[in-house]
């Protein structure tokens, strides 16, 4: 460990916009042994009292969804030097599920989520806030391709979930969080001139 906190850098965006490719350029700029990731999307909050039919018609995309004070926390301990135990979330069952992954402190810290900007106390705790900006179809083939192979959806299933609360959602509370990036990637992880220019500014301030 260095004696200073470690960098944290907040990944934001749509679904299927692109941030995970951003993420993965982030990790290889700056060597996988020196990057931790918090996925915000692992702290969903649990409902095991409820049938797997009524958790799949919750609210998802709403910030209410996610345990977001836990996530401050724990970014708040990696910045002090401490490990954390972040959630694991069983994207099928809609549930989280027993086990924890353990997260080191290390030289930066990515944040990544669709809500991240939407919460101030975790904004504040960020040194770069990225929002990745992508066209809203490309974004919905891209969720559909993966929550049918990745999570074991249904086409109908995506297709309701997009239009009843994934883009209602998006234009409510992330669309307008891109306010608060420091950076902007139009095209998502496509645009290599935008990432090659984030990439600069982050080996800069990890050093």
């Amino acid at each position: 460990m260095t004696s200073r906190p470690p960098l944290v850098i907040g990944v934001a965006g749509g679904s299927g916009s692109g941030k995970t490719t951003v993420v993965r350029n982030i990790i290889e700029a700056l060597g996988d042994g020196h990057v931790s990731v918090l996925e915000h999307d692992h702290y969903y909050r649990d409902h095991p009292q409820l049938r797997l039919e009524d958790r799949a018609a919750l609210n998802y995309d709403h910030p209410d969804s996610l345990e977001t004070d836990l996530l401050v926390k724990h970014v708040e301990a990696l910045r002090a030097g401490r490990p954390v135990e972040m959630p694991t979330y069983d994207f099928a069952r809609h549930a989280r599920r027993t086990v924890t992954e353990t997260v080191l402190p290390r030289t930066a810290i990515i944040v990544e989520g669709i809500l991240i900007f939407t919460d101030a106390a975790l904004r504040q705790l960020m040194d770069v806030k990225v929002f990745v900006d992508t066209d809203s179809d490309m974004r919905f083939i891209r969720r559909l391709q993966r929550d049918i192979t990745e999570r074991g959806r249904t086409v109908e299933s995506v297709i309701d979930q997009y239009l009843s609360t994934v883009k209602p959602m998006h234009l409510e509370f992330a669309e307008p969080s891109k306010r608060y990036a420091d950076v902007i990637i139009p095209s998502g992880g496509h645009n290599v001139v935008a990432i090659d220019m984030l990439l600069t500014l982050i080996r800069s301030m990890a050093k």
